[in-house]
């Protein structure tokens, strides 16, 4: 078994570790290009860069490519929309867009066993799912609207390299609704009534009249 943890081509340049290399070389080689600057700013750690390379070895990725293409947000591994339409296409699926514009997305698949579907995503659907206000949508609505297409419809044609996989925004913009706290109702502390006095005690004039009656 190789112990290299990378190695480089005639270029000079950084190959691809050994297929065998265990998760500790890959957390030293991820440690190591951190310092270089070179990887993307979502990899913050060699431990990081470890469990994408693996994920991306189990899709067919090479190792830069899964950096690039892959990231983990909230526990959920995600690709870029164009990615996995990529990714489709490699694999024998074919993908035609439609109808595309600002409004409205339309996009027909087939399936490499031959199944197709057509998946419609429209400025609507996204204003439904509470994404209207979202900046990109405002600001890029063809972009999110392609992308939301895309991931959607690779998914209902039932293609296996899309199963929990999600496109980055698909993640950030659906926030989960968290209920506004009620407000602690005040708990004044009770205190024990006055232990009533003899009419004498509390009331001077009447201690007087007392006095003089004795």
């Amino acid at each position: 078994m190789s112990t290299a943890i990378a190695t480089t081509n005639q270029g000079g340049q950084i190959a691809n570790p050994p297929a065998e290399a265990s998760f500790g070389q890959l957390v030293s080689m991820g440690s190591s290009l951190l310092k270089t600057g070179f990887l993307p700013a979502h990899i913050k750690s060699g431990e990081a860069f470890a469990a994408i390379v693996l994920m991306g070895r189990e899709m067919g990725m090479s190792t830069m490519a899964a950096c690039r293409k892959l990231q983990c947000i909230k526990g959920t591994v995600t690709e870029r929309a164009d990615s996995q339409l990529a990714r489709f296409k490699s694999d024998g699926g074919r993908a035609r867009f439609e109808h595309l514009d600002e409004t409205k997305a339309v996009l027909w698949v087939r399936h490499p066993n031959g199944d197709e579907h057509t998946e419609t995503f429209t400025m609507a659907d996204a204003e439904r799912a509470g994404l209207g206000s979202n900046d990109n949508y405002r600001r890029h609505p063809k972009a999110m609207l392609r992308s939301r297409a895309i991931t959607a419809a690779l998914k209902s044609v039932g293609w296996e390299g899309a199963v929990g996989l999600y496109d980055p925004d698909e993640i950030v913009d659906v926030e989960p609704v968290r209920p506004e706290p009620r407000p602690t109702p005040e708990v004044r502390p009770k205190f024990e009534a006055d232990t009533p006095q003899p009419v004498e005690e509390s009331d001077p004039l009447a201690r007087a009249r007392l006095a003089v009656s004795k």
